[in-house]
């Protein structure tokens, strides 16, 4: 049976653009042109993340423009072992420089010609599987997306204490209060500046009050807002180390 990466099966792809219009025109043209599979739409990179975590696809068609959080800055959130392939899609050939300085597999300038597409879609079939992380997609995280109400709200990191990961999903905790992200623990890790500190939670270091040693070589951090955070005895010495204790 053939599935996502079987030679000659369609490619899965998710397209991401904040204009409904624009995302049928891309779709229309990507399911005439027989190569693609579209699993997925996205307006926003809140959608996007989940999508590409629900979806694994392998070719993300994304908007460069998108309001809170555009395309470049969306890319480096994504978790490494979910990044597709990357199509930037925008009405500006000012970003085709710096696509192609990201690694993307190619961009393409609205409104999207079906010959412009072919070209593209016999690139992504030379490259798969992906050819490399876009640099960008490393770049530090100044602000987290989350899941409000109708809304996407943005946590600076600089407001974020912790991080931690539950059956229901990944949670950033402020002294404001706590919001979902679909933004995973690796990624908060690596690109947000948060400190790991037990399997299932991360601790901004700026933000610890106090450092309550305990026995079996494990500790409980309280931060400014005094919320518990557990320490691990595997990371205890890393811990301690960043706080020079």
């Amino acid at each position: 049976m053939s599935g996502p990466g079987t030679p000659g099966a369609p490619l899965r792809a998710l397209v991401v653009d904040d204009e409904a219009l624009a995302r049928d025109e891309l779709r229309l043209l990507l399911e005439e042109s027989g190569a693609v599979t579209v699993v997925g739409e996205a307006a926003n990179a809140v959608e996007a993340l989940s999508a590409i975590a629900r979806e694994r696809p392998e070719v993300l068609f994304l908007d460069v423009q998108m309001p809170a959080v555009d395309g470049f800055q969306l890319l480096g959130m994504i978790d490494d072992a979910l990044l597709p392939e990357v199509v930037f899609v925008t009405a500006y050939d000012q970003f085709a420089l710096r696509a192609f300085d990201e690694n993307a597999a190619d961009y393409l300038l609205k409104p999207v010609a079906a010959e412009r597409l072919a070209q593209t879609l016999e690139r992504l079939k030379r490259r798969l599987p992906a050819a490399g992380r876009p640099a960008l997609a490393s770049a530090p995280i100044a602000r987290v997306p989350c899941r409000g109400p109708r809304s996407i709200k943005l946590v600076n990191t600089a407001d974020i204490e912790l991080a931690r990961s539950t059956l229901s999903g990944v949670y950033v905790v402020t002294a404001q209060g706590e919001f979902a992200t679909d933004l995973t623990l690796g990624v908060l890790e690596a690109r947000a500046g948060l400190l790991r500190c037990h399997k299932q939670h991360l601790v901004n270091a700026g933000a610890i009050d106090e450092v309550k040693l305990e026995e079996g070589s494990t500790a409980t951090l309280i931060t400014r807002s005094r919320h518990a955070v557990p320490v691990s005895r595997r990371h205890l010495p890393d811990v301690r180390a960043r706080l020079g204790i």
